[in-house]
């Protein structure tokens, strides 16, 4: 009989390895989805996001909120781009001086064609 309760054990060896195993799954999937909220953080922080401090508090919330503000945040994060602005306006609106530099760039033109126009008419006599 004493001999049958040991085989019913099992080997030592596989049920630490087992509890080790456990142990980092539960281990890796922590920090795994720590790791995974914040990527909108990150996003935000690479393109210099004006609000990339909201975004990253709103991360840890999403965390404790069972991760129902993550895709917003995500959106969030990507909707900013450093060059375009939130991208929701007429371009030429978004660079702020791009009417200025349009309207000397159309006066440079003007005064370069009477330039030309000068120039051929006192060549031309």
């Amino acid at each position: 009989m004493r001999r049958k309760e040991l085989a019913t054990v099992g080997d030592p060896f596989l049920n630490y390895f087992a509890l080790f195993l456990l142990i980092f799954v539960v281990v890796v999937l922590f920090y795994g989805i720590i790791a995974i909220h914040d990527i909108p953080a990150k996003i935000a922080e690479s393109r210099h996001h004006p609000h990339q401090d909201a975004i990253h508090a709103a991360g840890w919330v999403s965390l404790f909120t069972l991760h129902a503000l993550w895709p917003f945040l995500w959106i969030w994060a990507m909707a900013y781009r450093p060059e375009r602005g939130w991208g929701m306006s007429h371009p030429s609106a978004a660079d702020g001086g791009g009417a200025a530099d349009k309207s000397s760039e159309l006066e440079d033109l003007r005064r370069r064609v009477a330039e030309l126009e000068k120039s051929r008419t006192t060549g031309a006599r």
